[in-house]
């Protein structure tokens, strides 16, 4: 971004120029001073990752990273607590924007880049699906039957109300993630064994990539989850408690309001085409041995399984209750769990 594009996204939450596109989060590469002096007056730059060319910034324009202003404005923290808001702050003191040419398909050469869909080649999969309505679902962690139950319902609700192919777009976050997540490639081991075993559809699924990082910016960021899927073709985008959210660094509970994700998502501007879904909660009913959809009245026969509970089962080697995972996908993240503690 330049800084006209990057003060708009900072201060408005959108791109201003051309209509009114949803921009919640600039997309931004800072540099050191020393490049920034090195580098001025150039016509283009090219970018390298791992001294590899991938991109020419043609007409190149710097200028300053007022990074505890940028995280008080995206993040509403300043606590280095916080991990992307402790990158940003070591990061470079100026950032550089400009006319971006890449110079061809990125790829990682992990084994995943048949999943690193477009949003072009994503649209033409709907098409050869013939989805008359797309929903996609966003994540970061392993899938548990309580987050199948809510795509489930979430197609059931679809076909009632008359669409007659709704294809499920299972999206995981395939950027930079806290060090306690799941990495990537686990995760889609064990989101493929999900669909090998039918617990989703795998006739109405298309599961792929979404590069994006986990920024754990909350109602700032899941615009830009939103935003995303809506350039898929997603109509439809379901949300849940404290979407991009996490535990407040000081230790006082969350660091977002939990709804204002959801919330957010049905009033901001350049979403329009977006149906949001709220989240139901899903709970462990011990009375039916299978996830469902929490019931107040019947409270004493749910139990919460949270993810601490889940990582302690599967590190030592315990069974999670019959219903929780499917048994082959539990497998892939127990002997995850498992390798960690060898280490």
């Amino acid at each position: 971004m330049r800084e006209r594009e990057y003060l708009q996204s900072q201060h408005f939450n959108c791109l201003l120029d051309d209509g009114v596109t949803n921009q919640s989060v600039p997309i931004v590469l800072a540099v050191q001073t020393a490049d920034k002096e090195r580098l001025a007056g150039q016509s283009a730059i090219t970018l390298r990752y791992n001294g590899r060319p991938v991109a020419i910034l043609r007409k190149p324009e710097f200028f300053e990273h007022r990074k505890e202003e940028r995280c008080a404005r995206q993040w509403g923290t300043t606590n280095p607590g916080h991990p992307y808001v402790k990158m940003v702050l070591d990061s470079g003191d100026w950032l550089v924007g400009g006319d971006l040419d890449v110079l061809g398909r990125i790829k990682w050469d992990d084994g995943l880049d048949q999943y690193r869909l477009t949003p072009t080649e994503l649209r033409q999969r709907f098409r050869e699906l013939e989805a008359d309505a797309v929903f996609a679902f966003q994540l970061r962690n392993p899938i548990h039957n309580g987050h199948a139950l809510l795509m489930q319902d979430t197609r059931r609700r679809l076909l009632e109300r008359g669409y007659k192919k709704p294809v499920l777009l299972l999206h995981p976050l395939g950027g930079w993630t806290k060090d306690d997540d799941v990495p990537l490639v686990t995760r889609m081991q064990q989101h493929q064994a999900i669909l090998e075993d039918g617990v989703l559809d795998p006739e109405a699924t298309v599961l792929a990539i979404f590069p994006s990082p986990m920024m754990y910016a909350g109602p700032t960021e899941v615009q830009w989850h939103a935003k995303a899927r809506m350039c898929t073709g997603a109509t439809f985008y379901i949300v849940g408690r404290d979407p991009a959210g996490m535990g407040h660094p000081d230790g006082s509970g969350d660091l977002y309001e939990p709804t204002h994700g959801s919330k957010v998502l049905t009033m901001a501007p350049g979403l329009k085409q977006l149906e949001i879904i709220p989240f139901r909660v899903a709970a462990y009913n011990k009375q039916l041995g299978k996830m469902d959809f929490f019931d107040p009245a019947q409270r004493e026969n749910f139990e919460f399984i949270s993810g601490t509970k889940m990582r302690g089962l599967a590190r030592s080697g315990q069974q999670p209750p019959d219903g929780f995972m499917a048994p082959r996908a539990w497998k892939i993240i127990a002997e995850f769990y498992q390798s960690q503690n060898k280490q």
